[in-house]
């Protein structure tokens, strides 16, 4: 075989890098990587080592049958090597029906990689466990401007807690007078793209590569600050309006260029709401931010990028609103919030994809592999009929999320979500021994 296109070093398996071959577990070298992390610690707890993963993630040939649950798993790569990450969403945001359900997740923290794959990138770990889809953004400089404190070039002051990601606490403007002399970030400035030209090189065809983009809302609350925004609504409408304004204008500037580059869809992760309600009401959301929200979109689209839109939270009121806009996937019916992914599947499901929903406030903090699989079948079943469906966790694979929850998930997500969908009830076909 030529060289591999996934460009991974030759040791190492994510758990076992330089562990010893044995003769059982050899066999599993031509299965997908993330394939060899589920066994190893769902199927062979604790008894061998992994021997090194096989670098070709494309067209793995058949493993040779030991015993029955190795040739359903043979079975299972075989037809997964038909389709491609990038095919199968790409696939799925057109709402139909791929090879099997796609998995990727905006976020996973650290911690819980490390616990599944040592010293590993995100994109080492988004490879080797065979997601669908990659993530970037924009490269932003930032400096570091005190302890644990850091300040982007939006100006924005960064905190960092436990969790990989920081969260902003201070922006640079207050007032209209602030917003009038203001200058954000040049979107065309050199080396911006450089880590999705990285992607596009390595994985474009292989995974969908997607980018962090903003739509109307997380930009002017970073920049104004979220309680100084909301009063805003009421006391200085105009400087709301030329917030929207600059994130519209700054996120079509950038996703042209990232379309340019080579970038499959957008990501856009602003929240409209919290657990109970909207941040604002269905009236000033119409007024303030749906036309900017309408018109992002219908640039990302012009540009080429279907839309999947991020937002947690109680959304109901404002839904409408955000179907409206044309968005091609909705990410991810927050079920701590009241969100029901049946009721979406049902009643919006010919008109936008839909991403999630796995709780991870509850399930994949708190609760048993069963219960995850559990809840993972239950996703499947209530909105994976007929595609259109990326399965994923509520919200993000946090810091608290524990690691063998998540390959509770992976790997019912590859157990049941195969097309046509075969839901039997637990434990048929050796579905409970896997894990």
């Amino acid at each position: 075989m030529g060289q591999s296109p996934w460009p991974m070093r030759d040791q190492a398996h994510c758990s076992a890098r330089n562990g010893p071959k044995n003769e059982p577990l050899s066999r599993l070298r031509t299965v997908t990587s993330g394939f060899a992390v589920v066994l190893q610690a769902l199927i062979y707890p604790k008894r061998r080592p992994i021997p090194r993963a096989r670098r070709d993630l494309d067209t793995p040939p058949a493993v040779e049958q030991d015993g029955p649950r190795l040739a359903r798993l043979s079975r299972r790569v075989r037809l997964m090597s038909e389709w491609t990450g990038a095919r199968r969403v790409m696939r799925v945001l057109q709402r139909q029906e791929p090879d099997r359900i796609p998995h990727f997740e905006w976020i996973i923290d650290r911690k819980v990689r490390e616990a599944i794959c040592p010293g590993g990138s995100m994109e080492e770990f988004t490879v080797r466990m065979g997601l669908d889809a990659i993530l970037t953004a924009p490269d932003i400089k930032k400096e570091q401007i005190g302890p644990n404190r850091f300040r982007n070039e939006w100006g924005v002051v960064l905190e960092t807690t436990a969790e990989e990601h920081g969260f902003p606490v201070e922006g640079p403007i207050r007032t209209l007078d602030d917003f009038r002399k203001y200058t954000p970030p040049d979107p065309h400035a050199p080396g911006r793209y450089e880590s999705l030209q990285r992607l596009v090189r390595r994985y474009k065809g292989k995974l969908a590569i997607g980018v962090h983009l903003n739509d109307v809302f997380s930009i002017p609350r970073y920049l104004a600050g979220f309680e100084n925004l909301l009063m805003a609504l009421v006391e200085e409408p105009e400087l709301v309006r030329g917030l929207v304004k600059l994130s519209v204008d700054m996120n079509l500037a950038m996703a042209r260029e990232c379309a340019r580059h080579g970038a499959d869809f957008v990501f856009t992760g602003d929240d409209y709401a919290s657990t109970e309600r909207p941040f604002m009401s269905p009236k000033a959301f119409r007024e303030f931010f749906y036309p900017g929200l309408k018109q992002v979109v219908a640039g990302f689209h012009e540009a080429g990028l279907p839309v999947i839109k991020h937002t947690d939270g109680n959304i109901r009121p404002l839904l409408d609103m955000i179907l409206d806009s044309g968005i091609d996937c909705l990410d991810p019916i927050d079920p701590i919030a009241g969100m029901d992914i049946a009721e979406m599947k049902s009643r919006y499901g010919d008109r936008v994809a839909l991403k999630g929903n796995v709780d991870c406030a509850h399930t994949l903090t708190f609760g048993s592999v069963r219960e995850v699989v559990e809840e993972t079948r239950e996703v499947i079943r209530k909105a994976g009929e007929g595609g259109g469906l990326i399965l994923s966790s509520s919200n993000s694979i946090h810091s608290a999320v524990k690691p063998g929850n998540y390959l509770a998930m992976w790997n019912a997500i590859r157990m049941y979500g195969q097309y046509p969908l075969q839901l039997g009830p637990w434990g048929d076909a050796g579905a409970a021994e896997a894990f």
